[in-house]
């Protein structure tokens, strides 16, 4: 994927790819040392996460403008990325030329998404951020959602803490409230849960 982005950017007359990075702790130093105008960020990273790596960028450089190219249902997630503090967000799926097209808009200092997640941005802002029409899934925090991904992937609470860097008693907790937000009766009931949203959402 890293491979056939690079290749498009650096067809482009006006735009070149100075640097990649597999996680996001490779990434921050990247960006650190090559200071381009935009990094493009996927939410699933080796080892880390894209919504921390978003956040980190913020963080050490906010001059960086970042554009979220990923795989993940943009209608849970475009929204998160861009309060995090991404410029824009745009599915795989879509059109090569979008995606240039996508980068050149950040580029100009304006936003990106789809006409879809306008109009749904859009239309909870004229209804004053009624949650009413929202899926349970839009409930749960970045976090939680980040818990509830690696729960459908078949990760245990362990492996899960680790790759967090957190406990698993803290797990356990994100577990608990995710239960009660998604209306689930038991862990085995939330784990079903993740694995089917898991599998419809690619």
């Amino acid at each position: 994927m890293r491979e056939g982005l690079t290749n498009l950017v650096n067809q482009q007359p006006d735009l070149t790819v100075c640097g990649e990075a597999e996680g996001g702790e490779e990434a921050l130093q990247a960006i650190g040392r090559v200071k381009p105008d935009l990094a493009v960020v996927d939410i699933s990273l080796k080892g880390s996460s894209g919504m921390e790596l978003i956040k980190g960028l913020k963080q050490l450089h906010p001059e960086v403008a970042v554009l979220v190219l990923s795989m993940h249902d943009e209608s849970i997630y475009a929204e998160r990325v861009l309060r995090a503090g991404a410029r824009g967000y745009i599915m795989k799926r879509e059109t090569t030329q979008k995606v240039i097209d996508a980068i050149r808009r950040i580029l100009e200092g304006r936003l990106y998404v789809s006409d879809a997640v306008a109009q749904a941005m859009t239309a909870r802002l004229v209804e004053g951020g009624a949650r009413g029409a929202r899926s349970p899934i839009e409930q749960l925090s970045n976090r939680e959602l980040e818990i509830f991904e690696l729960l459908g992937q078949g990760l245990g609470t362990r492996q899960i803490a680790a790759m967090l860097h957190v406990s698993m008693k803290t797990v356990q907790a994100y577990c608990a409230r995710m239960k009660e937000k998604l209306d689930l009766a038991s862990g085995t009931e939330l784990l079903r849960e993740a694995i089917r949203w898991n599998e419809t959402k690619h």
